[in-house]
Order: structure tokens, then sequence, then C-alpha cells
């Protein structure tokens, strides 16, 4: 079973879920090429690493999509990351012997998520990014960055078994 970043649901909006995520590592990479950047994370937690450990796989698989909209216009660095498993903290991570990859600390944060089954094509998750926009605008709730997209399951699994969310940080309601 893989181990899945935890979270606290804060609201249900529609379709939309606004979660509170705590402080996370992530193993990151730069790069406009998901197969790639997936083989270097991959490489990274299969031992890669200053004390040659071999790192559980967790969910989800996060990674950037550009993704161009009349308004607003979307845009940012491609990269992918791997959520580290949360036995991990700042001090005890494997520090990767590959500089492409960086280990970051994401402090705690609140996102608006908006959860899609299927396999995701860049049209999908295009679809789906201005459904969340459009609806956090309706429900005048402010973002912060940029959307996302978080894969849940292996490359090997159904379409229909598929869980897949696009996200984007909000301001945490006061």
């Amino acid at each position: 079973m893989v181990e899945k970043a935890k979270y606290k649901i804060i609201e249900n909006i529609g379709d939309i879920e606004i979660r509170q995520y705590p402080e996370m590592i992530l193993a990151v990479v730069d790069s406009n090429d998901d197969d790639s950047a997936f083989g270097l994370l991959f490489n990274y937690i299969s031992g890669e690493n200053t004390v040659r450990d071999k790192i559980k796989m967790t969910a989800p698989v996060i990674s950037s999509k550009k993704i161009e909209m009349t308004a607003p216009v979307i845009s940012r660095d491609n990269y992918m990351a791997f959520v580290l498993p949360s036995s991990y903290n700042k001090d005890t991570v494997p520090i990767p012997t590959n500089p492409m990859v960086k280990i970051q600390v994401q402090p705690k944060k609140s996102f608006a998520v908006l959860r899609f089954s299927g396999y995701t094509s860049m049209s999908k998750v295009e679809k789906m990014t201005k459904q969340l926009l459009s609806d956090l605008k309706k429900y005048e709730i402010e973002i912060k960055g940029v959307p996302f997209l978080m894969r849940y399951n292996s490359p090997f699994a159904p379409g229909f078994f598929r869980r897949n969310e696009v996200a984007v940080e909000v301001f945490d309601k006061k």
C-alpha cells in the first residue's frame, strides 16, 4: 500500500475540496519532460542518494503543466515532485546524488482541489483546471500561485481506476 500525503478537509464547495496540508518534504526535478523527470525521481528513491536508501513510493506525484488560457494566462517552468514519506524530515531526508534532484520543504498550505478520473491528457487537465479556476472565481475564493496536477496511480492502472486532481493554493480563511 502506497502512503498518501495527509491532509485535512477544511470545506467542501460544490465539487471542490479546500484542504490543508501539513509541512511536507518533496523531491523535485525541474524539467519539461515528464518521463525524464519521473526517471530521475525514481532513481533517487531507488537509492541514488548519499546513504543509498531505498525510499518507499508515495502518492500523489505532483507536476506542473503549462496551461494557456485567455484570462488569466498561467505558465510556469515545468516540474515534477514526489512527496516523500512522512517518516522523513528536513534533517533525516537522504540527499540526492544527482544535482538535478532537489529536496524542498513545503510549509503547511491550503489548496483548492478538484478530483477527476481517467488518463491525464493535456486537454483534460486544461478542462479541469479551467473548471477549478472558474468555480473558485464564482465562489470568490482568492488563489495564490498557479494550478498543478496530482496523480495517485501507477501508469499501469486502468483509466477508470485512476485518481487525479488539479489544485491551486488558496489563502487561508481568517
